[in-house]
């Protein structure tokens, strides 16, 4: 038996409901790690739902980022992570800001890079210590990456396929899409791509209280929305799961090199083509003209969003099945976990 103490960015909670995908996918490894019969300790924020031990810590403040509230948030992460070290066997690290509390010596580390390499801080990718590894979630971040990481294999990411194959719900005609209010993922030309096509549109993701991101929603956003074309907020899994199944398709406008896409993989598990920009790694999850179309901007995505219905909705489900596994992306965590431990 193993015991792992994995550490979440700490400003959102972890479970299944996480707004972020790496906290979903710590949270599924925390489970992968319970049920092989691990220990799985979790620092995160206060309010997270884990299969293991939570050490809970005060969430960063969303409303006030200034250098005094996180040198207090990650004091409160130093200490916890203090307080389980003696016990494990391995620290996998999830956060952007994993150098504010990453232990200078003791059992192996490895870092898992959910955001583009160049959004870390400089030198965050040097080995600052003995026993320190990174790894990448799809083989265009790997590729992006630096000279001189050390990186293990990519870890490709994962959704749990079957509960979300389950969802059967008829064709509501509406595109969908989800992800944080933000210009990077481009939510203005999804609505600028639905005007066009004269169809519905549904906006789910949360809009956190960033200045730029505030100004985006109001500037950007708001100004496009309608009776036809509404934001409704962040969704739960199961709200998720259920939208998803009931889309037409789901638009990912994203201006960011993507260095993967859960929500891609979930609408696929659900039976529903996705239609992306060819952006980071989205061209290895939506496979162009087979379970989805690529679209470099608004027009070519209305155009794409016309031609949806050439896409075979039950490939799109057997696709999910065969490449995008939460098993899968657990259970090479587990063995990497193995292999990093000794």
């Amino acid at each position: 038996m193993r015991t792992v103490l994995s550490v979440a960015y700490p400003f959102a909670p972890v479970g299944p409901d996480a707004i972020g995908g790496a906290e979903q996918v710590l949270s599924m490894v925390d489970h992968a790690l319970v049920a092989a019969g691990h220990r799985s300790i979790v620092v995160a924020c206060a309010g997270s739902q884990v299969a293991g031990e939570l050490i809970a810590v005060p969430p960063l403040p969303a409303h006030d980022l200034d250098e005094t509230a996180r040198a207090a948030s990650y004091a409160a992460v130093r200490a916890a992570i203090a307080t389980a070290l003696p016990k494990v066997d391995l620290v996998h690290l999830h956060g952007i800001d994993f150098p504010a509390y990453l232990p200078d010596s003791g059992p192996p580390a490895l870092v898992t890079l959910h955001l583009p390499p160049d959004w870390y801080p400089a030198q965050a990718l040097r080995a600052s210590r003995a026993k320190l590894w990174f790894n990448c979630v799809s083989h265009a971040q790997q590729r992006a990456c630096p000279a001189g990481v050390s990186l293990v294999g990519p870890v490709l990411n994962g959704v749990p396929v079957e509960a979300l194959g389950a969802a059967r719900h008829a064709c509501r005609g509406y595109a969908l899409m989800l992800g944080r209010i933000c210009p990077e993922k481009g939510q203005h030309l999804a609505l600028d791509a639905v005007h066009d096509a004269d169809i519905p549109l549904l906006i789910g993701g949360a809009a956190f209280p960033y200045a730029e991101h505030r100004a985006y929603l109001r500037d950007e956003v708001e100004p496009r929305l309608d009776s036809r074309r509404r934001w409704i907020g962040p969704v739960s899994f199961t709200r998720k799961r259920r939208l998803l199944a009931a889309a037409r398709c789901l638009l990912i406008p994203s201006l960011a090199a993507e260095t993967s896409s859960l929500v891609a993989m979930e609408a696929m598990a659900c039976g529903t083509p996705v239609i992306a920009t060819p952006n980071g790694a989205l061209p290895e999850i939506v496979a162009d003209g087979r379970t989805g179309f690529l679209a470099a901007d608004a027009r070519a995505m209305a155009d794409a969003i016309r031609a949806i219905g050439t896409i075979d909705r039950a490939l799109c489900r057997q696709e999910a099945q065969e490449r995008f596994s939460a098993r899968r992306m657990t259970d090479t965590y587990l063995a990497l976990h193995a292999a990093l431990a000794g």
